[in-house]
């Protein structure tokens, strides 16, 4: 991606709102750049090859890689892609297959050619590796039809076989089929019968080792006339000839072109997804509800009882949690550290709500590739200024005065360690010759996106921030700390961090299952009214838990609750670590070192965002609520 394209999407995200009522002008459905193509008959229809990937690993393959001697076009053009869809590895690029709607074609010989022995190699590795194509048209994926084996209804399961491992082992062959002759029908809708638009692509893959074994006929459907004709081997002991062929058909189908998505968006074992969601919500709502009651039936009680002793003329010594009053709101260790993350974490928290309101809204259509990404990138570029602000506010709460250390760290240190960690797995990708790897001119709008849009509008922020008020407690702090008791084991900081993190987590487990399927297994993930309802609930649940253990350590005389109240809801991102283990020993089959690196490396950025927006929403219920029963009560 070129540098100049990054003003477009600065721009993309400063009328993002303006641009989506223009929207309904045309539809109440359809959304910008994904308005139906209508085609005319004899109308070319492209086909475009994206890169190859596979469910064993994380190394995708540029399709036009030289080991694999794909047929090309005599000028490969590239497809325009959002910056999300390059980030995540799409390229996108043309085809020499010649699509004409509604023209049949049967047979129609591609190129020929030549595999030598380092490339049936290398060609046979992928295919062991269980790697497939991906090929577009009109933006729909091509796909093979299936059968869900429960309940028998049909589905299409996105990708191309590159090949099959084959019984043969017999030196000097190798021990795989090469697909060489793909049989390709495209299902199309009409209203008119004068233009046409395509609702659905489906390829079989067929290792023909000699063309005269298909029916090529003037009547035939150039598929194998036997099944025991023979397969394309390559051989490793002198090069080897391959043929490429194909055949089009088109076929009328009665499926419109606003739900033409609707097979490719299966769903396995629906009723256990919902059992397994409203069995959650219950759960988590209940304990919720329960942690609320017992918290307001306690606090009233101690408000009351606190107020009613200093009503009376005897003076009585303080207790419970009133005890520490003079220390609750002792600025911690790390203030500054913690005004950072606080900020990062705030700036996160707003690109998530947005762009979760935007999907379930349904302006996010899968038919607009990357464009998820595309939009997470941008708001978090322009929610830089709510990070500057909001760290800029505790920390003069806190009472720092090294402002220009605060507003560099808030606008650097946690997206430099991302990207840091971005282009450290980048440099494995390029190692690993995988197409994966982000190209030069991206990685560049991606750093101008941060110095020249992200970095500026923190600064804005913090100055903004810095400029209001200090935030004034409802207490006096005093001037000497007062000494903390000795604390039960639940109530110590690492046993109490690691209980407060289970809850957050088993409100988002089962909703991560799929969200990791749909990263790994090349899947797409489409329930996003599931997803903003976790998330409503994932934020519920960080502030009770987060509130109810800072009650229980006010309650035994500990006032160390600013870290502790980032730290117990932002806990819940170490079991997603360990969920992600877990998931790579019992669901994928990596075996390569490079795939097991950048699954952790991205499973640990995943998780430290996780961090980040976790602790952030805990951290912020507890500070109102500490401020809220400090304000309710009588202190001299």
């Amino acid at each position: 991606m070129p540098p100049s394209s990054v003003s477009r999407w600065v721009f993309l995200g400063l009328t993002l709102m303006g641009v989506l009522w223009q929207a309904q002008v045309a539809s109440s459905f359809y959304l910008p750049g994904v308005a139906p193509r209508d085609y005319k008959s004899g109308e070319r229809v492209p086909l475009y090859v994206n890169a190859l990937s596979s469910p064993d690993t994380v190394l995708p393959y540029d399709y036009y890689t030289p080991y694999l001697k794909f047929c090309q076009p005599k000028e490969i053009q590239g497809k325009s892609e959002s910056l999300g869809s390059i980030l995540f590895g799409d390229r996108l690029k043309s085809s020499p297959y010649e699509l004409n709607m509604l023209q049949k074609a049967t047979c129609v010989e591609l190129c020929t050619a030549v595999y030598k022995e380092e490339d049936a190699s290398f060609v046979e590795g992928l295919i062991e590796q269980k790697y497939f194509m991906n090929w577009e048209v009109d933006g729909l994926p091509a796909a093979k039809e299936e059968r869900d084996p429960k309940t028998q209804e049909p589905f299409y399961e996105i990708g191309i076989q590159l090949g099959s491992v084959s019984v043969e082992t017999k030196y000097p062959y190798s021990r795989a089929y090469l697909n060489n002759h793909y049989d390709i029908t495209i299902k199309y809708h009409t209203e008119d019968q004068k233009t046409y638009r395509v609702v659905g692509v489906l390829v079989t893959p067929y290792s023909v080792a000699n063309l005269k074994d298909l029916n090529c006929g003037k009547d035939g459907d150039g598929l194998p006339t036997a099944t025991n004709y023979n397969h394309q081997l390559l051989n490793r002991g002198k090069d080897t000839t391959v043929k490429f062929s194909y055949n089009v058909k088109w076929e009328s189908s009665r499926i419109q072109w606003g739900t033409r998505w609707d097979n490719y968006l299966h769903v396995f074992d629906p009723k256990i997804h919902w059992f397994s969601l409203v069995n959650s919500v219950v759960i988590v709502l209940f304990l919720t509800g329960m942690v609320a009651m017992i918290l307001l039936r306690a606090l009233h009680k101690d408000i009351a009882r606190y107020n009613a002793v200093e009503a009376q003329e005897d003076a009585q010594e303080d207790f419970g949690w009133k005890l520490v009053h003079g220390d609750v709101f002792r600025p911690p260790r790390w203030s500054m550290l913690l005004a950072v993350l606080v900020g990062s974490g705030a700036q996160l928290f707003l690109m998530a709500s947005v762009t979760l309101g935007f999907a379930v809204l349904g302006f996010l259509s899968p038919s607009s590739r990357g464009s998820l990404s595309t939009v997470m990138l941008v708001f978090y570029v322009l929610f830089g200024s709510v990070a500057g602000y909001t760290s800029a506010r505790y920390y003069k709460m806190f009472g720092g005065e090294k402002w220009k250390r605060n507003v560099v760290l808030t606008a650097f240190l946690v997206p430099g360690t991302v990207f840091g960690i971005f282009l450290t797995l980048n440099f494995f990708l390029i190692g690993a010759k995988s197409s994966g790897a982000v190209p030069f001119g991206t990685m560049f709008a991606l750093m101008a996106m941060w110095f020249l849009v992200s970095a500026p509008l923190c600064f804005v922020g913090a100055y903004f921030g810095f400029k209001k008020p200090k935030l004034e407690h409802p207490v006096r702090t005093n001037q000497i700390p007062r000494q903390i008791p000795e604390q039960a084991f639940y109530l110590r900081a690492i046993p109490s961090i690691l209980m407060g993190g289970i809850l957050p987590f088993g409100a988002i487990f089962i909703e991560l299952y799929f969200i990791m399927s749909s990263i790994w297994f090349n899947r797409i993930y489409y329930v996003f009214g599931f997803l903003f309802l976790v998330f409503l609930i994932l934020i519920l649940t960080c502030s009770e838990v987060t509130i109810l253990m800072c009650y229980f350590h006010l309650c035994s005389e500990d006032y160390r609750w600013w870290w502790r109240a980032f730290l117990t809801s932002g806990a819940s991102a170490l079991y997603v670590f360990l969920y992600g283990v877990l998931y790579y020993c019992t669901r994928l089959e990596i075996n390569d070192v490079p795939s097991t690196i950048l699954y952790f490396g991205y499973t640990f950025t995943m998780s430290l965002l996780f961090f980040l927006l976790t602790g952030t929403i805990g951290f912020t219920a507890c500070f109102k609520f500490v401020r809220k029963i400090y304000g309710s009560i009588k202190i001299d």
